[in-house]
């Protein structure tokens, strides 16, 4: 099976120069756990939501928030993504993605073009997902060939 056939094409990125407070609204409205982060409309970087959750104050929204704490939302993209990104290609399988995943014990790898352009993004979910579903059909051959 082929990346193209399993990646969410639906890719959100963020500028380097967004703030941690642009992040949290685009995580607060939808349900995926990573950004890619670009410049030039390149792939430089991934922000997660770990990420986020590690270079806020806990106190943001809370009664005991104070101004140091709203200011930890001031800070940029830049300054907390992970860089040295590891990328995948569209033409390349589940299986090397989920191998390179585990090996460099990252979450996901942002799909790109050969101009490094993103173009979709695959993450362990997607990798675990596809396994249980071909395990389960090969379960059921073992089946219904005994």
């Amino acid at each position: 099976m082929l990346i193209r056939d399993v990646m969410t094409k639906h890719v959100i990125s963020v500028s380097m120069d967004s703030t941690l407070h642009d992040v949290r609204q685009v995580f607060e409205a939808a349900s995926f756990h990573h950004l890619i982060v670009t410049e030039h409309g390149k792939v430089v970087g991934v922000m997660s939501d770990r990420d986020l959750l590690k270079h806020i104050s806990p106190f943001v929204g809370k009664m005991a928030e104070r101004r140091q704490d709203v200011a930890s939302l001031d800070r940029k993209v830049h300054q907390v993504m992970s860089r040295g990104v590891r990328t995948i290609g569209p033409d390349e399988t589940v299986a090397e993605a989920g191998r390179r995943m585990m090996r460099d014990k990252i979450g996901c790898l942002p799909v790109v073009d050969e101009d490094r352009h993103p173009i979709g993004i695959i993450t362990i979910r997607d990798v675990a997902k596809m396994a249980i579903e071909m395990l389960g059909d090969f379960l059921q051959d073992v089946d219904e060939a005994a």
